[in-house]
């Protein structure tokens, strides 16, 4: 499945049953460098619009909310030690959870394109 982004700033992509959620391009220019971040916990139900990460970057303080609902999976640990990975262009870096029970046909909504939100 390709990537795809929503305007809150996050990028959603399907990896076998889960999603994977990160911080986009767009979401990486609004907040600024990250310094510090609050992540939810393992097994909680997040409903859209629900507090996905706290971040505290150069640019704001501010909370990134889930255009999802799901369950979290998995959590990108190491973001709460090094927040900085948040600023990587890289996936692999940039992710924050990864979430099951996602309805696709929301995610299918969403842009192609990281900055088309912005347009």
């Amino acid at each position: 499945m390709t990537v795809k982004y929503h305007e809150s700033g996050i990028w959603i992509e399907k990896t076998g049953e889960n999603y994977r959620i990160g911080l986009s391009e767009k979401g990486q220019d609004d907040i600024g460098e990250v310094m510090f971040v609050e992540l939810p916990e393992y097994g909680t139900k997040l409903e859209a619009g629900d507090v996905l990460l706290g971040v505290e970057g150069a640019k704001a303080v501010t909370e990134l909310t889930i255009p999802v609902a799901g369950e979290v999976k998995a959590i990108h640990e190491e973001v709460e030690d090094e927040p900085e990975l948040l600023n990587s262009p890289d996936k692999n870096e940039n992710w924050i959870i990864e979430v099951s029970g996602v309805d696709q046909a929301v995610v299918d909504t969403f842009a192609n394109d990281p900055w088309e939100s912005k347009k």
